[in-house]
């Protein structure tokens, strides 16, 4: 077995699980406490990309435009919140998809009309733009580690709020009994709209971290977002913990099929069939995982607490 392309590839199954779970926790959180499904979520990241690629133009900066991209993410979100999502919080699920997704239209013929059609590349600076030797002849990307090392942080700092601040007794509530809160006292709109910008900002964060090494681009969180949903119904929906659980078994998976199914499968089938049918299987991996979760635990792998 070839050890370091195994390690490699580890790696680059944390790197995307930790930047689903980024996607994810936000989305989890307002679908599990707010009860809103909000298909425009990976619009908020394609915003963060977008942002980050011209305040890198602008500054020179990645790493300053990357941290004054994620409060103009926030303001979108909360301008999205006020504007469109509070008036539907009482709708049902389906008036929630069409709204949603008729924002995802808007964003996307807004970026075109701002940046173009074409893609933006951002460029990196050359103390990230090079490899880091993790193990003796093993080396990995600096950047990609920086994202799994970010994700992670990012984990730990969610979860700190979640399970000890006032802040997070709230959330978990929420998540548990939404009207119990609001007839408690709590002021459920500052709430709702606290958790939006958050998970704008969460969603902004995985986007412009994508953006150096695809670019950013039109539509590039439609796809995307539908992983997103995967990994909260796996997870469960409003568990930030389910949801990191989640992610990196979701990143795993997807990335070890990939790289290595295609090898297995040569044992049972002809080359061509295996290297055809590899990234196929691999691409269904996922949604027989999620349909497993849904069928023997409904709830997911790690619900909210009074569910």
């Amino acid at each position: 077995m070839d050890w370091g392309l195994l390690i490699t590839q580890v790696l680059n199954g944390m790197q995307l699980g930790v930047l689903l779970f980024l996607l994810a926790s936000g989305l989890t959180l307002v679908f599990g406490i707010m009860d809103f499904v909000n298909l425009a979520h990976g619009s908020l990241y394609m915003m963060g990309a977008f942002f980050c690629a011209t305040l890198t133009e602008w500054t020179g900066s990645f790493v300053l435009a990357a941290f004054l991209a994620l409060p103009l993410t926030a303001l979108v979100g909360l301008a999205v919140e006020i504007i469109v999502v509070r008036k539907l919080y009482r709708r049902d699920h389906l008036d929630h998809v069409l709204a949603t997704f008729g924002l995802i239209l808007v964003f996307d013929t807004a970026v075109q009309f701002i940046w173009g059609p074409a893609g933006t590349a951002i460029p990196l600076p050359e103390w990230l733009d090079g490899r880091v030797e993790i193990l003796p002849n093993i080396e990995f990307p600096t950047f990609r580690l920086l994202i799994i090392a970010t994700g992670l942080v990012v984990a730990i700092a969610l979860y700190w709020i979640v399970t000890h601040t006032r802040t997070g007794m709230l959330i978990r509530a929420g998540a548990s009994n939404r009207t119990m809160v609001s007839a408690l006292g709590i002021d459920i709109g500052k709430l709702f709209l606290g958790l939006f910008a958050l998970g704008a900002v969460l969603a902004g964060l995985a986007g412009l971290m994508i953006a150096p090494i695809t670019e950013a681009s039109i539509g590039m969180g439609n796809e995307i977002i539908i992983v997103a949903f995967v990994v909260i119904i796996i997870g469960g929906i409003g568990s930030i913990k389910g949801a990191f659980v989640a992610a990196l078994l979701v990143g795993l998976i997807d990335t070890m099929g990939r790289s290595f199914l295609d090898s297995f499968l040569k044992l049972f089938m002809s080359i061509q069939n295996a290297e055809t049918s590899a990234p196929a299987i691999s691409a269904m991996m996922i949604y027989i995982l999620m349909a497993a979760v849904l069928a023997f635990r409904p709830q997911g792998l790690f619900p909210p607490k009074g569910r």
